[in-house]
């Protein structure tokens, strides 16, 4: 089996991202509508929970990998529930559905991952959502916000994936990290 790592190498710098994927039939509904409302930035990005925002690697990826590994196996799966809308305005224009159990858990998951050789200096604290609207006017963020509030789901967060950018292909899981999994 080719692993991530192996696939990229010599390629010289590859961005990755790290996340908990939203599971269906939530990740399609929430993609789509960020598509109907015309995000810009929703095509190629799977509905997630970023662990690890974008980041540029170059040479580690064999020593990412077997960090993400140990990452993993160090923590237990979790419950999320997602629950309403949310905003980063005015400082970044996004609106988010927000969760209303499983914060300290993505917490610490994140916190995990992003040690390391992904020890990554963030923009803003680390505050776990999904991002459901990015980039759009005033008035189709506050659309979103509106439409979106009475969103809600639960479900279990078993596993994380490690993304890779393809260009135009958009964010593809180049690997899958099972919470706990050494510990059955």
């Amino acid at each position: 089996m080719t692993t991530f790592a192996q696939k990229v190498a010599g390629s010289g710098g590859t961005t990755i991202g790290v996340a908990i994927p939203i599971p269906e039939p939530w990740a399609t509904e929430l993609q789509e509508y960020r598509l109907g409302i015309g995000d810009p930035t929703a095509v190629g990005v799977p509905t997630h929970i970023t662990l690890v925002p974008p980041t540029e690697v170059t040479g580690r990826l064999d020593e990412i990998e077997q960090h993400l590994a140990r990452a993993a196996v160090t923590q237990e799966p979790f419950r999320v529930h997602l629950r309403g809308t949310g905003t980063f305005r005015p400082v970044s224009p996004v609106v988010f559905i927000g969760l209303a159990e499983g914060i300290s858990q993505c917490e610490q998951l994140a916190g995990a991952v992003r040690s390391g050789p992904l020890a990554v200096d963030l923009h803003f604290p680390y505050h776990p959502h999904v991002t459901v609207a990015h980039h759009l006017s005033d008035a189709e963020l506050d659309r979103a916000f509106a439409e979106l509030g009475g969103f809600e789901c639960e479900f279990d967060v078993t596993r994380f994936h490690l993304y890779v950018h393809q260009g135009r292909a958009g964010w593809k899981v180049t690997s899958t990290y099972p919470l706990g999994a050494a510990r059955g």
